[in-house]
């Protein structure tokens, strides 16, 4: 099933003229921002085919995608998070400022806010859908821009740590992101709360407790 604009119409039928779709990014990596997309799309809008949950897309696919979307949506924005806020407040607070950062960032207010499975306070009302990057349309082109933002933004600073390869990983948990911590330590991209102690080089396990991370927290 793809997704669709069932959900937003049936709000835009009770006069909700600007209905906000929002998805993050990143929540698992291990080093770099959350990056959280906001989307409204008028109407009258037509679906763009190929439009999905940013992760059953390749990265080439989600490119060709981003400048349709920008180009037929009436508002869009991203909200980016550090992973220095991250590893100070945690991941779900970090999630909901990310996504709070995004629609106050939109050129249009939106009156009702559509997340994918994540409680949010607004101004507006929020309702959370499951699976909602596979089922509503908004929320899947919201994925694929704060996809789409937080890839660039990794590329962009493997140019700065060319020796963590975040160009390949993005900041994920991969074996070459695991090796390249072995052997170089932590850059001061990574989250230190996200870290395994497996990861670690000697010096790092052994240096004080406020510069490691012991475990993954659960997401």
């Amino acid at each position: 099933m793809h997704p669709n604009f069932y959900q937003e119409r049936k709000l835009w039928r009770k006069g909700y003229a600007f209905v906000a779709g929002v998805d993050e990014v990143g929540r698992g990596a291990w080093a770099g921002p959350l990056v959280a997309g906001a989307v409204i799309f008028s109407r009258d809008t037509k679906t763009i085919h190929g439009v999905r949950d940013s992760k059953l897309l390749t990265p080439a696919a989600r490119e060709k995608l981003f400048p349709l979307i920008v180009e037929s949506a009436c508002a869009w924005a991203v909200g980016v998070v550090s992973h220095h806020i991250i590893d100070r407040v945690g991941i779900i607070a970090a999630n909901r400022q990310a996504m709070r950062l995004a629609l106050e960032k939109l050129s249009r207010i939106p009156d009702y806010v559509l997340t994918d499975a994540f409680a949010l306070q607004w101004k507006a009302p929020v309702v959370a859908v499951p699976d909602g990057d596979g089922r509503v349309y908004s929320i899947a082109a919201a994925s694929v821009i704060a996809k789409v933002w937080r890839d660039r933004l990794m590329r962009k600073l493997h140019s700065r740590y060319p020796q963590y390869f975040f160009d390949k990983h993005k900041g994920y948990g991969t074996a070459l992101h695991e090796q390249a911590i072995r052997h170089h330590g932590l850059s001061p991209l990574h989250r230190r709360s996200f870290i395994p102690s497996r990861c670690l080089p000697r010096s790092e396990t052994s240096a004080s407790p406020a510069k490691l991370c012991i475990t993954k927290p659960s997401l």
